[in-house]
């Protein structure tokens, strides 16, 4: 048994012509009922005539084409066409005379060629018809024929609306999903950004300092474990990186948070960069993406300093109040300048867009006696 809050579903799986077929046949089984017959649209001043086998031509013409009005809406407004000019010349004047406007405003919204074509020869042949139906001595007037005629046009204008319409929808849909995208392609960079330089540069660092210590096979060992630790974490956050690309992904994709912060400080430390390390406070239970972002200029800052600063006394400290988190991480400038990898300018860049992104402040400073001076103030409280 289907249920029934699935009939509308189904329903709009179903073809178009499917979908437009109910209306076409009711319209045409409703012009035959007697108390309907000839109550249809009455152009010019011509007798009502009963019904007669023609008559079923006409309400077949005008009805039944219908429902392919969306797939066909040509042939559809031609046939419709041609039966309203058979149903008015001969009197019948039936209700299926109704499906003229429903079809030119389908033409007028699916209609994807030949559209002023098609416009022009139907209007071009309204004038015939207006001169077959106004009979000598008849009291319909020339401004009965023109009104009619404008209302035709209303059709075709409120079909045509509603395609400009539809199509403004369809092209706001596409910058959104582009926007969408890119936005999602920028996020995605980023975090491969601060996790592959930081991971990277440590496992230079390292590798460059081993090159130093074979007379010393006891720190030599140890530097080449701190290398293949690098290495693991490195592939395990890249592993979790990919599963943002994973569709089918099924958990949530890992992100690290303020309580992971001691474990950077001390892989950092094992790169050979001394850092001093203080917390304030406790961070709050709705500091949401705030964790994350303090994480993240931590581990640029940090990154940076292993580049740029290597062997450099590192300061880092972070204090969590009620509805922020402070950072600032600085260097004195007396290390070495690694021979990492050179940097793109994009760790920086990103970190101030994300902390931008939750309405708080960032600086990356150069004081006049060497080093840096990272600085963010980060506003707690943003879900992630």
């Amino acid at each position: 048994m289907i249920g029934l809050h699935r009939v509308p579903d189904l329903w709009r799986r179903c073809d178009v012509t499917v979908r437009d077929s109910p209306l076409a046949l009711l319209l045409a089984v409703a012009s035959f009922f007697p108390a309907l017959q000839s109550a249809g649209t009455q152009v010019g001043d011509l007798p009502l005539r009963p019904f007669d086998v023609l008559a079923v031509v006409a309400v077949a013409l005008q009805s039944l084409p219908l429902a392919v009005r969306r797939r066909w809406p040509a042939v559809c407004l031609v046939l419709v066409s041609l039966g309203f000019a058979l149903d008015q010349l001969r009197g019948y004047h039936a209700l299926a005379g109704t499906g003229l406007p429903i079809a030119l405003v389908s033409a007028g919204a699916h209609l994807e060629r030949h559209r002023r074509v098609i416009a022009v020869v139907l209007s071009v042949a309204y004038l015939p018809l207006a001169v077959a139906l106004d009979r000598p001595g008849g009291a319909e007037r020339p401004e009965g024929f023109v009104l009619f005629y404008l209302a035709l046009v209303l059709a075709w204008g409120v079909g045509a609306w509603l395609r400009s319409t539809r199509a403004a929808e369809a092209e706001l849909r596409r910058h959104v999903a582009e926007a969408t995208r890119a936005a999602e392609r920028t996020r995605i960079a980023r975090e491969l950004h601060d996790v592959v330089t930081h991971h990277v540069t440590a496992m230079v660092v390292q590798a460059e300092a081993a090159r130093y210590l074979t007379a010393v096979p006891d720190r030599l060992d140890e530097t080449l474990s701190a290398v293949t630790d690098t290495g693991r974490r490195a592939i395990a956050d890249l592993r979790h990186l990919l599963d943002l690309l994973n569709p089918g992904h099924d958990t949530d994709v890992r992100t690290p948070s303020v309580g992971e912060l001691h474990t950077l400080v001390e892989q950092t430390r094992q790169a050979g960069q001394p850092v001093e390390f203080t917390e304030e406070g406790r961070p709050a239970e709705s500091a949401g993406s705030a964790e994350f972002v303090t994480y993240r200029v931590v581990q640029e800052a940090l990154t940076n300093a292993l580049k740029y600063a290597h062997g450099s006394r590192t300061v880092v400290r972070v204090r969590y109040g009620q509805k922020e988190i402070s950072v600032e991480v600085s260097t004195d400038g007396s290390g070495s300048r690694s021979r990492s990898p050179g940097g793109s300018g994009r760790g920086l860049a990103g970190l101030r867009e994300r902390v931008d992104a939750l309405g708080g402040e960032f600086s990356a400073d150069r004081p006049a006696g060497g080093g840096f001076v990272v600085r963010a103030r980060v506003p707690a409280g943003s879900p992630s």
